[in-house]
């Protein structure tokens, strides 16, 4: 199945199996001194043997001076021998497997030890950080070429040369970030002159059949005096020659709301950016990759069959399922577990200095690839799972996977919980989807889902069974004001359901992500006036970082205002009042509704039966505590190990 996509190609001397390359993506999984660690082997080795066709270490950092901490290194010889532990593990787990150079330039700075290195003077906060000298500049071409050097003894099978999002290739690149006047400023010849110095380090130092492959943006995003696509065009033609066999065609920056194109969130549609690949490729006759949220075999092979790219990043779809390839070869479609874009587990971990590395909303074994997480019981067990949420079906599924006995039910008439409530957002449909789908893996593996069936005492005495799970998940949170049980009050959870149609002049209460989403689903869905009221200084507040840039400017696109620091005292007739700074102030409003969040639905029925009939009882998600999908499908995962 999918035979474009599956079919084999030749860089160079280099013979990959398909098209599909597994990217540099960061984890936080290296050690501290640059060196690969067993579980980077284990998450990479899982993707091998999960069908990839390539894959790319992530950035691994070429000058010790200015490398973070933490990230992947290649700057000195003694970090030689963990790359080789790497690609042994890879090449016999049967893959192929490249690494990417790297200069972070800005990013250096998730180190305060690190030296950070800029094209031109740039001003960081306080302070402005000045420009790498000429001297330095030769410093930093040197150890590209001995990064390379490294990495061929190494082992690896190509090199990546990383020229975008804002690192220092790239930022000598653009004039968005180089107004240097000198030799490396100015015209664009002479703004390439750093990179493509690199490129020629990277070629001297490697074999001539090893293949050199180039990340590069395919324009820039948000910059004033950015490159166009033009620009890149005749840039990557001065890289052919200087010795470039493929490019990485990327998109995205780190300094500006570009950053949303850079690890797309689900805001951004699949395959955004295979036009640009497509023109590049077509202009510069090179080998082309094709970036961007292309997170489904069909649309994967449909590029490569219309001949817009010869091969094609899936990066995030890999964390989500390691077997993803295999699956699509195989044409287990349904069985595919599929990104949703919702970036928490990934970039959001990413960035969170209390997250020990990344992870995954679909796949919580990500970075535990190793760990015998899901054993066979020793006993076979009866359990009965309270709620068909995606905690509820997900713990349920792992359950019958082991090989116990199962049954769900679920108090309403639908499966999926508040994830499918949410999947009915403005451009959320993949996750509808996704909640979708656990329904039909619970199907396939014949789990009984009993639905318009809550879950009391004499529901637990009549089933007996050996465990009990409790996933009910949780309700909307009520102010206690006047006005609250009024006719044209409605909660978001029945706006987004379609249970409740506001009108006239609508206010949203609670401006984090359930609030801003519900204000858009109005917006998109009835064209009314909408205004969001949050009691906090801004809102949004709770989303991660790239999926907020993309709700901003929604919102603002839609005219969608917001009042904040604003707390609601009472709903009036046509109007709402709310506390500011101690003065009461009104705003129209002829609908009004409550998006302030939730809490954990009661359960101590549940619990105190189990209890009394001595009966373990686990509990999951929001019924544990009201918070998002992650934390329900990673405890459904905990819980499914221990029984």
């Amino acid at each position: 199945m999918f035979n474009n996509l599956f079919n084999s190609i030749d860089l160079k001397g280099l013979h990959l199996k398909n098209r599909i390359i597994f990217p540099a993506m960061g984890t936080k999984m290296a050690e501290e001194d640059g060196n690969v660690s067993q579980q980077i082997i284990d998450y990479q080795v899982a993707r091998v043997k999960g069908g990839c066709g390539l894959n790319m270490s992530e950035v691994c950092s070429v000058h010790k001076a200015s490398a973070p901490k933490g990230f992947l290194a290649i700057h000195s010889d003694s970090l030689i021998e963990s790359h080789k532990k790497f690609t042994e593990a890879i090449h016999n787990a049967g893959g192929k497997c490249g690494v990417q150079l790297w200069q972070g330039s800005l990013a250096s700075s998730l180190d305060p030890s690190a030296e950070i290195l800029v094209a031109d003077d740039f001003k960081y906060g306080k302070y402005t950080i000045p420009k790498i000298s000429v001297e330095k500049i030769k410093e930093v071409v040197d150890s590209f070429g001995e990064a390379a050097r490294r990495s061929v003894e190494a082992g690896y099978d190509c090199i990546g040369f990383h020229c975008g999002h804002n690192y220092l290739p790239h930022s000598f690149l653009t004039a968005g970030m180089n107004n240097r006047d000198d030799e490396y400023g100015g015209s664009l010849e002479n703004r390439a002159k750093f990179p493509l110095e690199c490129i020629r380090a990277i070629r001297k130092n490697i074999p001539n059949d090893m293949p050199l492959i180039m990340r590069v943006d395919a324009h820039d995003d948000y910059f004033k005096n950015g490159l166009t696509i033009d620009d890149i065009i005749k840039f990557c033609l001065m890289a052919k020659e200087a010795g470039v066999d493929a490019l990485d065609i990327s998109r995205g920056n780190m300094i500006t709301p570009g950053l949303k194109y850079e690890v797309p969130p689900i805001d951004i549609p699949n395959g955004f950016n295979v036009e640009n690949a497509a023109r590049i490729k077509k202009e510069t006759g090179m080998v082309t990759i094709a970036v961007g949220r292309i997170n489904t075999p069909k649309l994967a092979d449909e590029i490569i069959a219309d001949g817009k790219a010869d091969m094609v990043v899936v990066g995030r779809g890999q964390l989500a399922d390691p077997e993803f390839c295999n699956k699509a070869k195989d044409g287990k479609l349904d069985e595919i577990v599929y990104c949703v874009g919702c970036n928490q587990g990934c970039y959001d971990g990413f960035t969170d200095p209390n997250v020990p590395f990344i992870t995954c909303l679909r796949n919580p074994l990500l970075g535990h690839e190793s760990d015998d997480f899901i054993s066979k019981p020793t006993e076979k067990k009866k359990v009965l799972v309270a709620g068909a949420g995606v905690g509820g079906l997900e713990v349920a599924c792992l359950l019958k996977e082991k090989g116990h006995d199962v049954v769900v039910y679920e108090s309403s008439d639908h499966t999926g919980g508040q994830f499918l409530t949410a999947g009915k957002a403005p451009r959320k449909n993949e996750m509808l989807l996704a909640a979708q789908s656990y329904e039909k893996k619970a199907e396939r593996l014949g789990i009984e889902i009993h639905l318009n069936t809550p879950v009391n005492a004499e529901l637990i005495r009549k089933e007996m069974p050996d465990e009990v799970v409790a996933a009910i998940g949780a309700v909307p949170i009520k102010i206690p004001v006047d006005g609250y049980d009024n006719d044209n009050v409605f909660s978001s959870h029945d706006v987004l359901n379609g249970k409740s149609v506001p009108f006239g002049k609508c206010v949203v209460i609670g401006g984090g992500l359930v609030g801003v989403e519900t204000a858009e689903f109005i917006k998109e869905n009835l064209d009314l006036d909408v205004t969001i009221v949050e009691m906090n200084d801004e809102v949004a507040k709770d989303l991660g970082a790239i999926r907020k840039i993309c709700v901003m400017e929604s919102l603002s696109k839609s005219n969608i205002k917001a009042e904040t620091s604003a707390r609601l005292t009472r709903i009036g007739d046509g109007f709402i009042a709310v506390d500011r700074d101690g003065e009461e102030e009104y705003i129209l409003a002829d609908s009004v509704v409550m998006a302030i969040g939730a809490k954990a639905k009661a359960h101590d029925e549940i619990k105190n039966e189990c209890e009394k009939l001595s009966i373990p009882c686990h509990v999951i998600g929001d019924t544990k505590r009201a918070r998002r999908a992650i934390n329900s499908i990673r405890e459904a995962y905990e819980v499914a190990g221990e029984i």
